[in-house]
């Protein structure tokens, strides 16, 4: 079940759900906007490695916007840091970012309950297209839980991601075990 504009403001007032900062008219019927933040991140090398810590330069967003071009990625953040007790939140693009031909995450839509921290987004475009600090770029959908929960995310011995941090955060698959296959 889909939580509802009044069941997000109810989590919210129960601290359940934070999302910070909080503007009433980001709320939508069944979804909260949120924004790009002004940090944008690049990998440094052209190869990455799943193996490896592949590092990332971050810069900023300029007042006239950046230029985003195809068959690079960009790593970016929300400007909101949210956090999510008893629900699972879910992180979609909005429309009228998807009709400017950018999406915001490759497989990384869906947030563990226990997640508190800015997103990082995994950003591509079909074609050039300038975007700007402070824009609307996703909106957040609260998914109600049933049952107890054992091992919340920010609990996890290996959670990867539990790092307060307002800028984009590099893939950490190098920290995770790999099955020996030969």
């Amino acid at each position: 079940m889909i939580l509802t504009d009044k069941q997000i403001l109810e989590e919210i007032t129960k601290k359940n759900i934070v999302i910070e900062p909080f503007l009433r008219e980001c709320l939508g019927t069944n979804s909260y906007d949120v924004h790009l933040s002004k940090y944008l991140a690049i990998y440094e090398d052209e190869i990455l490695d799943a193996k490896k810590h592949n590092k990332i330069c971050h810069f900023e967003i300029p007042p006239e916007g950046f230029v985003l071009q195809p068959n690079q990625l960009y790593l970016g953040s929300t400007l909101e840091y949210t956090e999510t007790h008893c629900h699972v939140p879910f992180l979609e693009g909005k429309s009228s970012v998807g009709r400017l031909g950018i999406d915001i995450h490759a497989t990384a839509g869906k947030g563990d309950v226990g997640f508190c921290n800015h997103w990082t987004l995994e950003i591509s475009v079909s074609k050039p297209v300038r975007v700007y600090a402070g824009m609307p770029i996703g909106q957040l959908i609260y998914f109600k839980v049933e049952g107890n929960i054992e091992n919340y995310y920010f609990n996890k011995r290996n959670a990867k991601y539990t790092q307060r941090s307002p800028k984009p955060v590099e893939s950490m698959m190098w920290k995770n075990t790999f099955l020996n296959l030969y």
